[in-house]
């Protein structure tokens, strides 16, 4: 039943990707309006997220919504935990201001789906020349900021397995201090039903935390990224404890017998 679900769920994808992506290349074409044409992105985000909900039976359930600097006329550098294309999705979808991925430049030879996000305001970069790809990030993204929209990266600069911990580097955290905005730490368990590059998605929940801003002014990069790493990582032993071992020490007897 589950490789049926995620057939169904990857026809609806392609069948309404199409006329989304026409939609988002006349608006932009029409209008030259980058806010314009993300709104017609989003709502096709929205019908996946509402696909994977119908079709694949999972759901999102989202804690800390109030922590996101909503009254700040700023924008915000949101560091995310990247499991699954499902978070991809999600997010854009959900938050209230306009984001703009940071996201390698592969993704733009992708039919329709590729088309689409390369003619939004967002950030590519050629992760084979870092020096030039770093650059970019930090012109645009301040551009970006300075204009009120969250710009969102993945720490771990790919998706992880479920319970699996990769390298934080601190280009988000670089550019946070440098545009001299607040940093926003996400967790998300999506590899429980949503498994790196698998096909077949089992019904299940997500579940998301949102932490509280993390102000950069004064802060070094990686010092102010290891914080942010141990907030997700805890976080992550939390929503989803199954996928953690347990700590050694912690079950081990607090003395011996007599």
């Amino acid at each position: 039943m589950s490789l049926i679900r995620s057939i169904l769920h990857l026809l609806v994808l392609v069948v309404t990707v199409i006329p989304y992506t026409f939609g988002v290349l006349l608006v932009r074409a029409l209008t030259r309006n980058p806010d314009a044409a993300y709104r017609v992105a989003r709502a096709w985000l929205r019908i996946v997220v509402l696909a994977s909900r119908w079709v694949l039976g999972i759901r999102p359930q989202i804690e800390g919504l109030q922590n996101l600097p909503l009254h700040d006329p700023a924008g915000a550098v949101l560091l995310a935990k990247h499991q699954s294309a499902y978070e991809t999705f999600l997010l854009p979808a959900m938050l209230p201001r306009p984001i703009a991925y940071v996201f390698k430049k592969e993704l733009l030879a992708v039919p329709f789906f590729g088309w689409s996000i390369g003619s939004l305001d967002m950030i590519h970069i050629d992760r084979d020349k870092p020096t030039r790809a770093f650059a970019r990030v930090l012109q645009q993204g301040r551009r970006l900021l300075a204009k009120g929209t969250w710009v969102i990266m993945f720490p771990e600069g790919t998706r992880v397995p479920r319970g699996a911990q990769g390298e934080y580097k601190s280009g988000g955290t670089r550019l946070a201090i440098d545009a001299g905005v607040p940093v926003v730490p996400i967790a998300v368990a999506s590899a429980t039903v949503w498994p790196p590059k698998a096909f077949v998605k089992r019904p299940g929940v997500v579940r998301m935390s949102i932490g509280a801003p993390i102000a950069s002014a004064g802060r070094k990069p990686d010092e102010l990224m290891r914080e942010v790493e141990a907030w997700i990582e805890a976080e992550m032993r939390r929503l989803d404890p199954e996928a953690y071992p347990a700590d050694p020490a912690a079950a081990a007897p607090s003395g011996t017998p007599s």
